[in-house]
């Protein structure tokens, strides 16, 4: 079957009879799958319209994913570049009424969650859709093992600053005698740092397992792999160990941390309420339990998008090399990994709408910054310049 479908891709010369080609073949053979030879939209559209009924459901999961991802990928790249960069201007101007530590580690996160866009999203999964439009990347640009080290590097920074920062209000609110020392600006930049430089350290053994040349396929590589790596023992427990570590250890991290500070929180806040009621006789609003709350609530926010859209991930990379390491008793659908990177790089972009939604000074330095373009013109005019006052 194999050599038939290669004879049948080298002989084919028109769109008409290719199409005729696989017609016959998924009418005389088996209908639960369908060669996918030159992926291209309006391929993925006439098997998914034609061959709906006849094709397995997976298989028909996984197609209507990569048509998806035709206009996702590229939507979400407009989106996540402009919106991570406005946070990151929003943040670094401390207009937010967040403490300079905070501020660091938010920072931190956008800057990390646009870089992932920009090697992940941008470099990798938009010329893997479009990969007619980027067939030069496997024979032009030989740097495959570089982008791998520094896109797994980004990812990973994007992780643990998550950790880092849920780490940083534990320490805020549950250890008061170390909250002066830990939760500084110059803590949170020595933390931030350390882990940068680690994070690089780390996926420096991607620069050995792959090839320097594009292969343009998620198997799960993007590049091509240097000799058995995929059957290596060594190899694949480096790699079990990396998806082990991002994100699996960090996903325990935050929920034992998130656990005793939401513990600690509701403990103490009945605590204070008794305390103020004997004292006063009423219960008042308390101003360090409003702060608390705040905080607690933009950490749940940021932990539990986190935690949910690398879910997907994070299981099926686990399985896939549990797989080749030969413990075969279950079997994942291969379109749980598209929606796996698909929810993962959408974490990316999800971080300043809970900025927006949980804090009211944050809106309102967005407000100003989306008015900003339109005010700077508006002050272009020298009968309006008068009138104008600096926005930002």
């Amino acid at each position: 079957m194999d050599q038939n479908l290669r004879t049948i891709d080298w002989n084919v010369t028109t769109m008409d009879s290719y199409l005729r080609t696989v017609d016959l073949y998924v009418t005389t053979m088996d209908r639960s799958f369908v060669p996918t030879i030159g992926r291209t939209l309006s391929w993925d559209l006439y098997i998914f319209s034609k061959y709906h009924d006849q094709l397995s459901l997976e298989y028909r999961m996984q197609l209507a994913l990569r048509i998806i991802q035709y206009f996702y990928y590229p939507i979400l790249a407009i989106v996540g570049v402009p919106v991570n960069l406005l946070a990151i201007g929003i943040l670094s101007r401390e207009k937010c009424g967040l403490s300079k530590c905070v501020t660091r580690y938010l920072v931190a996160m956008s800057a990390a969650d646009l870089l992932t866009i920009i090697l992940d999203l941008i470099l990798r999964h938009i010329p893997i859709v479009y990969k007619k439009q980027f067939q030069f990347l496997m024979f032009s640009v030989r740097t495959c093992n570089i982008h791998a080290v520094l896109l797994y590097a980004a990812t990973d920074c994007s992780v643990w600053f998550t950790v880092t920062f849920t780490f940083d209000r534990f320490v805020a609110i549950c250890c008061q005698k170390l909250k002066s020392k830990y939760c500084s600006e110059k803590t949170a930049a020595v933390v931030l740092g350390t882990v940068t430089v680690l994070s690089g350290l780390k996926n420096i053994f991607w620069y050995f397992m792959l090839k320097d040349r594009y292969w343009l396929y998620n198997e799960p590589w993007f590049c091509a792999i240097a000799g058995d790596v995929r059957s290596s023992l060594i190899w694949g427990t480096i790699e079990f160990l990396h998806n082990i570590l991002t994100p699996g250890v960090a996903f325990v991290l935050i929920l034992l941390l998130n656990a005793v500070t939401v513990r600690y929180i509701l403990v103490s806040s009945r605590s204070r309420r008794r305390l103020r009621a004997h004292s006063s006789g009423e219960s008042r609003r308390d101003p360090e339990m409003k702060s608390r709350r705040k905080s607690i609530i933009l950490l749940l926010a940021i932990s539990a998008n986190f935690m949910l859209l690398w879910a997907v991930f994070m299981v099926y990379s686990i399985w896939w090399r549990m797989w080749w390491f030969g413990y075969r008793s279950a079997i994942l659908p291969k379109f749980l990994r598209e929606l796996g990177f698909m929810l993962q790089l959408l974490s990316c972009c999800t971080n300043t709408v809970i900025y927006a939604v949980t804090q009211t000074q944050f809106r309102q330095q967005l407000k100003i910054a989306l008015k900003y373009p339109f005010q700077l013109n508006h002050c272009l005019f020298p009968a309006a310049a008068k009138r104008c006052l600096p926005l930002w």
